[in-house]
């Protein structure tokens, strides 16, 4: 479905799942706000050499005039988007950058987690064997070692600034005996401050090249993997600091068209559900 009238100077582009995973990519434009006249296209598929076709199916003229369009670290997306908006300037979303940087903060804690598992199953066995009762270390605010490494998840994810006072104590407890998590979560930290308190593109460039170091100097295997793609997509995502445009906007869409599908009780019929995305949103 195109709809060439609808395209404007700031575009978004996802992904979203219609019926039973079959993936659609689509094409929003930032101005509309979600509503009547947000959707520039939908497509089946997510094949570059499927979409670009349709794409070009919109005049050239239209298309020069798109300055900017979001996205995520997709290689397909973004080689679509550059054979079919020569003029736009691609920015790659904040938020999936961030999540490689937290998800590598939760990897770590899920393997440390995995090995208290292990030491208190051995435990157990061992209080089984010499015929004892078996009783788990637990900590000054009641955890275990492994209840306090799954109830720290959410903690992680988040400033000190934003902890309750359980987080706080549960957190003081987590790095004091884990320190490779107070390290993870001080790099993610770092990361995270290299969005919200860098003003421009030179100063933000500066950060990462810091927060690059300081991964090096703490050889976390699980950051090395996230920080080589972010050295790797550093132009894109750089690219965030001139506007400082999300494909928030975009997520918000699929958000409203998945809970469209869930308001039918599911898409029995593809063609006439896609029909009446056109008509709300076309």
């Amino acid at each position: 479905m195109l709809f060439p009238e609808n395209i404007g100077p700031q575009l978004s582009i996802d992904e979203v799942a219609v019926t039973n995973g079959e993936l659609y990519t689509v094409l929003t434009n930032k101005a509309a706000h979600g509503k009547q006249g947000a959707l520039v296209a939908m497509m089946e598929g997510t094949k570059v050499c499927d979409l670009t076709p349709i794409l070009a199916r919109i005049p050239f003229e239209q298309r020069t005039l798109v300055t900017e369009v979001t996205l995520d670290m997709s290689e397909s997306m973004n080689a679509m988007v550059k054979q079919a908006f020569p003029n736009a300037t691609l920015v790659l979303d904040r938020f999936h950058v961030q999540r490689l940087v937290s998800d590598a903060v939760q990897e770590i804690r899920i393997g440390v987690r995995r090995e208290a598992i292990q030491e208190e199953n051995h435990q157990m066995t061992h209080a089984q064997q010499v015929k004892k009762p078996y009783r788990p270390r637990t900590f000054e605010n009641g955890d275990t070692p492994k209840q306090l490494l799954a109830r720290s998840r959410h903690l992680l994810f988040k400033p000190q600034s934003q902890w309750y006072d359980q987080q706080k104590a549960r957190a003081t407890i987590l790095f004091r005996e884990y320190p490779t998590l107070k390290t993870a979560y001080e790099l993610s930290m770092m990361f995270r401050a290299c969005y919200e308190y860098s003003k421009t593109r030179p100063e933000a460039k500066e950060k990462l090249t810091h927060w690059y170091q300081k991964v090096a100097e703490q050889d976390l295997e699980s950051f090395l993997v996230p920080a080589e793609s972010i050295r790797l997509h550093e132009p894109t995502i750089l690219n965030y600091f001139i506007h400082r445009s999300t494909n928030a906007s975009a997520e918000s869409f699929n958000a409203k068209l998945k809970n469209f599908r869930a308001l039918v009780r599911g898409v029995r019929d593809k063609k006439f559900h896609l029909f009446r995305v056109a008509k709300l949103y076309g």
